[in-house]
């Protein structure tokens, strides 16, 4: 299956919104192309593309799988890829390295918010679709209603049916190809030819002016013949619905049913036609040492290949999943990481078909495949035959939404956990883990809740430990807002030698950010020089710990202008102690107040949902700075909200947008919190350490 020359290999990514049918659609691919003997059953777990326990239990996908098979002369690579939101790092991976995809819609349910989301990261790498019309023999399927709204959404392309049903919902019984115009029933999942139904034949002259509109706009050259009122031909016809397929101009709709397996060989047929092999993709723009260049698909250039997928197999352990855009790799062999600059040792290389390994010799330019066991090699590496300075440019992953701390609920489980989530990291680069100092919590963040969820749940299968997601505490700081003079003494005699240190320091609030200033203006010895370095890591250590509410002290300085000394009972600790005091006196007489984390927001919605999504930045206590309005509808609100403000903000907006919203978010600033939330940190501290005791 690896020896088919490059312009007959199809790199195709399924791609729809969660349920819409595409784990089964390529089920019926793979069985349409006598690639299974059996049709597998989602809904039964019988299929081989989700065997994940998680996706069994949950019905869904969850991870990107492929699955090769030939059909007439050509291959194709089938990509089934997720539909939620949560795991969208699995289909910009699968999409980074695709040809072409097939954009699936479910007759009855049409264009979600998924379908939208699949469509712009399909365009975003200029992808030609084709769009598939599937579960028409479902109760309430109406094909023109959801040809209507893929016209209204993705308005941008010449929407074209390519196929018709015949019938629908219990009626569904056959397709009609209108560029053929050839009418298929189909029973007992096989098809036969059957007469067009006299019904349709007004309809399908319609389409067929459209389609025939259509080829002419997707070429020069035959929009001009029309023009000037030549026919075209039915092989121009073919000509110009590929050009347009290709440029992006033309989204041609077919129809079916993957479950009854209906119109599938029709698809397969036009995936043949239609979508472009590797070659007619064209060069891949590169890098070597900076400098762009293009990469020739052709077997007889330079090894180059990109990873788009690491996972733990638990058989052969790590497999790493690439697409080779030049040259050949064979099986033991060497190959050069030029992300990385190191090289390893290519073991046996597979084809995948879900988690089934077929051993190849070799696999070359336009191809597919995994290696098990490479230790250095992640995913978004470029790999090389030598040492090389050429880089593919890795995969655009969007940064996580949601955050949670996690804790292992027994102590003991601390290096298991740690070790697992490291496991993870590697396979998933849409998930990020981090300590933080000041909270001194793990940090665990990624996509969705369901997308840590199943996280969790895979920390107990994998690895045997159980863990706890929990709120993550807010990274609270104190300062001081006025100037103020004040004195630190600490003097203790009680027989024998004594302690005695005396300062007076002089606290002011620095510019937000500037963290800590010590000066020293001690004149004529008031405090020995040897003592000045312990008052300012006394201050240091104070500052750890505030008055309000016990957060770490920032943005203030502290000048040292006079005290006094002891030449028997002073001492380095006497004096880190009284500037400790003298600090603790400043917070408390020197108006104190409790900072915030503020992040720059920016969320990304379709116009009608502004006024929602404006009000409910304002009660999280946010400033709106700047909008952008975007392409179809879109507009872009940035915002700085409290940090504190937006835990779970990823559900929110969802829910409040019907799941066409987005946002991302970064650290901007630190900021006063108004008295009336100043009060209730302060409360809530205080109930955390009564509990904690």
């Amino acid at each position: 299956m690896n020896k088919h020359p490059v312009e007959k290999i199809r790199n195709i990514g399924i791609i729809s919104h969660g349920g819409a049918g595409k784990t089964s659609l390529v089920e019926s691919l793979l069985f349409t192309a006598g690639a299974v003997k059996r049709l597998g059953r989602v809904d039964e777990g019988t299929s081989i593309m989700d065997y994940d326990k998680e996706e069994i239990k949950r019905k869904i996908t969850i991870n990107t799988s492929l699955a090769p098979c030939q059909y007439n002369d050509c291959k194709f690579n089938l990509i089934d890829t997720p539909g939620y939101f949560d795991f969208v790092g699995e289909l910009k991976g699968a999409l980074r390295v695709a040809d072409s995809s097939i954009l699936v819609m479910c007759a009855a349910s049409g264009v979600e918010v998924g379908t939208e989301l699949a469509y712009d990261y399909s365009t975003e790498y200029q992808l030609p679709k084709l769009a598939f019309i599937n579960k028409m023999d479902r109760e309430n399927a109406n094909f023109n209603q959801v040809l209507d709204q893929v016209k209204e959404k993705f308005d941008k392309t010449l929407v074209v049916p390519l196929t018709i049903p015949i019938g629908q919902a219990e009626s569904f019984e056959g397709i009609v190809d209108i560029y053929n115009l050839k009418a298929t029933s189909y029973k007992d999942l096989k098809g036969e030819e059957i007469e067009i139904p006299e019904s349709l034949k007004e309809e399908i002259e319609m389409h067929r002016e459209a389609l025939i509109e259509a080829a002419a706009e997707g070429d020069d050259e035959l929009l001009m013949k029309c023009l000037e009122g030549e026919e075209l031909t039915k092989e121009e016809v073919l000509l110009g619905l590929k050009k347009g397929v290709k440029n992006g101009k033309v989204l041609p709709v077919l129809a079916g049913s993957a479950y009854k397996n209906m119109g599938v060989d029709i698809l397969l047929e036009y995936a043949i036609t239609l979508m472009p092999s590797p070659l007619e993709r064209g060069e891949l723009t590169a890098f070597d040492d900076g400098k762009e260049i293009s990469i020739k698909v052709d077997k007889g250039e330079d090894f180059t290949a990109l990873v788009f997928k690491t996972m733990a197999d638990p058989y052969v352990g790590k497999l790493t999943f690439f697409r080779v855009y030049s040259g050949v790799l064979e099986s033991d062999s060497q190959i050069y990481n030029a992300s990385k600059g190191t090289t390893e040792r290519v073991g046996q290389l597979f084809l995948m078909q879900g988690k089934d390994q077929m051993p190849v010799d070799y696999v070359q330019a336009g191809d597919i495949a995994a290696v098990a066991k490479l230790q250095e090699t992640g995913t978004g590496d470029t790999l090389c035959k030598d040492k090389s300075e050429i880089r593919i440019e890795p995969i655009n992953y969007p940064k996580p939404v949601i955050s949670f701390a996690v804790e292992p609920k027994s102590k003991n489980d601390e290096e298991k956990v740690g070790m697992g989530i490291a496991k993870f990291l590697e396979e998933d680069p849409t998930i990020t883990v981090e300590r933080n100092k000041e909270t001194k919590e793990t940090i665990l963040s990624g996509m969705g809740e369901m997308h840590l969820d199943i996280l969790v749940n895979r920390l107990s299968s994998k690895f045997g430990v159980e863990v706890e997601l929990k709120k993550p505490r807010i990274p609270y700081k104190e300062t001081l807002k006025s100037k103020i003079k004040v004195e630190g003494k600490h003097k203790k005699q009680s027989g024998g030698r004594g302690q005695f240190g005396h300062v007076w320091i002089e606290f002011e609030p620095l510019t937000r950010g500037e963290q800590f200033e010590f000066v020293d203006k001690i004149f004529g010895g008031a405090v020995p020089r040897n003592y000045i370095p312990a008052v300012e890591k006394g201050l240091i250590e104070a500052m750890e710990e505030g008055v309000i509410a016990g957060y770490p002290v920032v943005d203030i300085k502290a000048t040292l202008f006079d005290g006094s000394y002891h030449s028997v009972d002073s001492s380095e600790m006497a004096f880190k102690i009284a500037a400790s005091q003298a600090f603790k006196e400043a917070m408390l007489k020197g108006q104190a107040s409790i900072l915030e984390p503020i992040m720059d927001v920016e969320v990304t919605v379709d116009e009608q949902f502004m006024g929602d999504i404006m009000g409910d930045m304002n009660s999280r206590r946010g400033k709106i700075i700047g909008m952008d309005p975007l392409s179809g509808n879109m507009q872009k609100i940035k915002a700085q909200v409290p940090l504190a403000e937006m835990y779970q903000y990823s559900i929110d907006l969802r829910s409040k947008t019907q799941g066409r919203g987005h946002f991302t978010m970064e650290y901007s600033h630190y900021e006063e919190v108004p008295p009336q939330v100043a009060q209730e940190i302060v409360k809530e501290k205080e109930g955390v350490e009564v509990a904690g005791k």
